[in-house]
């Protein structure tokens, strides 16, 4: 409810604050909205959405994740050039720097909730707000996005497997959904201009999360239950306490890998009866299993980029030291879990 109100709050002033942002809309991602958050639910995601047309994409790079985004044609709305770099590259960073503004200004004039904005870190494409909650903090990471009515670039062609899992059906009505970009810079980048846009797929994962019975009825309120969400909240769990154990070790992996390495895994065991609601045990071994072996060979494919490996092959010491980590917990019944 809090978050709710601020976000309201601050959504209602950045439309007004600039023509530009005037079609801006929230959207809730991350493991709060998906249901799958374990511990206290003080940290949100939250997209603020702005709709664009006739975008063109460029690759940044050789991942098929990154993309340059100019117009077409020049735009209707006037605002947007004051956002573009000289050679018409649509800038993140400009949009980001101006958007950081409004909500730093804005925050001072919501009454009766102690609202701050966090110090900027490199490289992270939110811009994080400090809610005081006494006796503790709520922190909001507002993700600056656009959507584009445009079919997928070519990089995503072969990924989102799902067929054998939701079917023919739904990954063609998946696909046909708008396309988000998230403001985030690209560091393999040869000048960090802070002017790329990665793909995001969050709306799309939060589909599957919700719908993700082989058969329609799974975890529907008359349907047989199954423990795909319990798995991927352990795995979230998981991480999250080796990563308060070992900060430094593990600074460079994020939710983000084991909520990959859960999709693949319910492509790998595709039916409701994999995943029996009393196998939890049995189906988060198997999901750990999966992603130990991914850690093994430093190699973890994009869900829906196949040529975009999310483990860089340069940290491999540090993919060790998790499956060491993760196998070390597999073998002894969790330790760190009655820490």
């Amino acid at each position: 409810t809090l978050v709710n109100r601020v976000v309201l709050h601050l959504v209602q002033a950045i439309r007004g604050k600039d023509s530009c942002f005037s079609s801006i809309e929230r959207q809730s991602a991350g493991s709060y909205y998906e249901r799958v958050k374990i511990s206290e639910p003080n940290e949100f995601d939250i997209m603020l959405v702005m709709p664009v047309s006739r975008i063109q994409l460029d690759e940044s790079d050789d991942t098929g994740a990154y993309y340059y985004v100019s117009f077409k044609r020049s735009p209707k709305e006037k605002g947007w050039l004051k956002f573009l770099e000289e050679d018409g590259k649509l800038s993140a960073f400009k949009m980001l720097q101006a958007l950081r503004e409004i909500i730093k200004q804005e925050v001072k004039n919501i009454k009766d909730v102690e609202v701050t904005v966090a110090r900027k870190k490199a490289g992270s494409p939110a811009i994080t707000l400090q809610i005081k909650n006494p006796p503790s903090e709520i922190s909001v990471d507002i993700i600056l996005t656009l959507e584009a009515q445009q079919s997928w670039p070519l990089s995503t062609q072969g990924g989102l497997k799902i067929e054998q899992w939701l079917g023919t059906k739904v990954r063609r009505d998946l696909r046909f959904r708008s396309l988000y970009l998230v403001a985030k810079q690209n560091k393999r980048e040869k000048v960090l201009r802070g002017n790329t846009w990665r793909l995001s797929f969050s709306h799309i994962e939060k589909h599957m999360i919700h719908n993700h019975g082989n058969s329609k009825t799974c975890c529907e309120s008359d349907g047989p239950k199954c423990c795909r969400k319990g798995c991927l909240k352990l795995l979230k769990y998981l991480l999250e306490q080796l990563k308060m154990k070992y900060p430094k070790e593990l600074e460079k992996f994020c939710s983000y890998h084991v909520k990959t390495a859960f999709l693949h895994s319910c492509v790998t065991w595709p039916n409701d009866s994999d995943w029996h609601l009393g196998d939890l045990d049995h189906c988060f071994q198997q999901c750990l299993g999966f992603f130990v072996d991914c850690l093994q060979k430093s190699q973890l494919t994009h869900f829906f980029i196949p040529q975009y490996n999310l483990l860089s092959l340069e940290d491999k010491a540090r993919h060790h030291f998790l499956s060491r980590k993760i196998s070390h917990e597999l073998n002894n019944g969790f330790p760190v879990f009655h820490e």
